[in-house]
């Protein structure tokens, strides 16, 4: 069993930055295939970004691309976003999800992944 612990979210004033870090407790994700999703009040929640389990191939929803960077360090077990020129539209709570497998088919599907974290609030404010 994974367990994606998410960490870094915040308040911050728009046109600032925020890194999320996404860490497994127990379990590696190394060999697994990682993304964040987002969740905005009153919304479903939505594909922001995610990376296969080398980092070579990264994908990005197109409200972020620019913007968010996703990045990973395998040698801590660690999956990174790093959130530049943040809007109000991006608050939301953001999720960590990891699959079972290196790489995923659709990116964007929810159903793709098998392990959550609790997630991590970001507010931006105007």
């Amino acid at each position: 069993q994974v367990q994606p612990v998410e960490s870094g979210g915040g308040l911050v004033q728009a046109g600032g930055s925020l890194r999320l870090s996404c860490a497994a407790s127990e379990r590696t994700i190394r060999t697994r295939a990682v993304a964040w999703f987002g969740q905005a009040p009153g919304k479903e929640r939505e594909f922001v970004a995610a990376i296969v389990w080398s980092g070579g191939s990264t994908y990005y929803a197109d409200s972020v691309k620019g913007r968010f960077a996703i990045s990973r360090d395998n040698a801590k077990n660690t999956v990174y976003l790093q959130m530049n020129s943040l809007k109000p539209e991006d608050t939301a709570v953001y999720y960590c999800a990891v699959s079972r497998l290196p790489s995923v088919r659709n990116w964007y599907d929810a159903a793709q992944y098998d392990y959550w974290g609790q997630g991590t609030q970001v507010t931006v404010s105007s």
